[in-house]
């Protein structure tokens, strides 16, 4: 993810797009600390789950990757759980985020390989051009 896509998703969120569970638990032990750069990149990356199926067609690569989304932040949870210090928090939030980048290119992935239109719209705040 670049940069300029990770700043578009991080106010995406701030806009009022809603998290998932885990993270707006995370926010409840933030205490005033400043964020990371892997919980900046998670929280933009949670911006991009997808809602809806690719196509509209729900199939066994749809079931997997909400399952994996699922399961992505369960284990976050419970990575943040037993966290005890900073950098067990940062290795929490790079694994979320990298779990859920690899389960929507692996869902992209198979259902482009299935004929369907796979395409993303992000729109850009404007950045003083």
């Amino acid at each position: 993810m670049n940069r300029t896509t990770a700043l578009a998703a991080i106010a995406a969120l701030a806009a009022g797009v809603s998290a998932p569970s885990a993270i707006a638990q995370s926010e409840a032990a933030y205490d005033g600390r400043p964020i990371s750069h892997e919980e900046a990149l998670a929280r933009a990356e949670t911006g991009m789950v997808l809602q809806r199926p690719i196509a509209g067609v729900t199939n066994n690569y749809w079931f997997n990757y909400e399952t994996d989304i699922a399961e992505a932040r369960k284990e976050f949870t419970k990575d943040m759980a037993g966290a005890s210090d900073t950098e067990d928090r940062r290795d929490a939030w790079e694994e979320y985020r990298s779990e859920m980048v690899d389960a929507r290119k692996d869902y992209a992935k198979e259902m482009r390989e299935k004929g369907y239109p796979v395409g993303e719209v992000r729109l850009i705040a404007d950045a003083g051009r």
